[in-house]
């Protein structure tokens, strides 16, 4: 089994005339947890949004090099972009659940690619919410609006909707900041229980949080990749010393 689910060869991205990548060059490993640190403004979120295109929406965008899923590169001209999203999936900083049921919710994406047997959505639904760990939680109310849960239920049912197309890989902008730390110990044991089946990365200011969750860690300082290893490594041996110094608190 090849264990790499995504290869980053000599990525840049541009806002304008802001360099903001500079010459990434990273294997995502399949079914692990890669933790992406550094300061604000490093490129750490705007590196998660080239792995699916989000940074298309953005003007004056440009970007060079190549990411690679499943030997063909996402920025090839031919690529459905549509397909690509569903592959590869993102949860934001904040939850934004959408104005509807919880079912209508998680049903959502199994729609628009076409599903429309209510028994096989009722599965979907299901499925998915107990993959998110929500189900317990909401089955007895699939039909009231998302709206009415709590944030830290708003965003695992963000995850159930992410989970019900089946995507590949999993990226998390900083899914737990806007949560207490209930819920975000429940968000970390769900990343936890679901990378037996997705990639995961992930986002996060909280070096605690990295060094708990992650499998491989990767340092970003103003644009550049600093460092990449085991996560255990980067937190107790790190090869550079401003790595070094950014998980010690010296700055940032």
């Amino acid at each position: 089994m090849n264990d790499i689910k995504m290869k980053i060869n000599n990525l840049n991205f541009y806002y304008g005339n802001n360099w903001a990548l500079k010459d990434i060059n990273l294997e995502i490993k399949a079914n692990k947890v890669t933790a992406l640190i550094g300061p604000s403004g490093c490129g750490k979120s705007t590196f998660l949004r080239t792995l699916n295109r989000l940074n298309d929406l953005i003007e004056g965008a440009r970007v060079s090099g190549e990411i690679f899923l499943e030997g063909q590169n996402i920025y090839d001209p031919d690529v459905d972009v549509v397909n690509l999203r569903k592959k590869v999936g993102m949860v934001f900083q904040r939850p934004n659940p959408f104005p509807m049921s919880i079912y209508d919710n998680v049903t959502y994406g199994p729609r628009i690619h076409g599903i429309t047997k209510k028994a096989k959505l009722d599965e979907i639904v299901e499925r998915s919410l107990k993959a998110a760990a929500l189900w317990d939680e909401v089955s007895d109310r699939l039909h009231q609006s998302a709206l009415g849960l709590s944030g830290g239920q708003q965003q695992r049912l963000c995850i159930a909707r992410l989970l019900a197309v089946e995507p590949d890989i999993v990226l998390m902008d900083e899914p737990t900041s806007a949560l207490d730390p209930i819920s975000t110990l429940k968000i970390e044991e769900l990343i936890q229980t679901i990378k037996e089946k997705y990639t995961i990365v992930i986002v996060t200011h909280n070096m605690q949080q990295a060094a708990r969750i992650s499998d491989y860690t990767a340092f970003f300082l103003n644009g550049e990749m600093v460092e990449y290893d085991e996560t255990e490594i980067i937190f107790t041996k790190p090869r550079d010393q401003k790595t070094e110094d950014y998980i010690t608190g010296r700055f940032g």
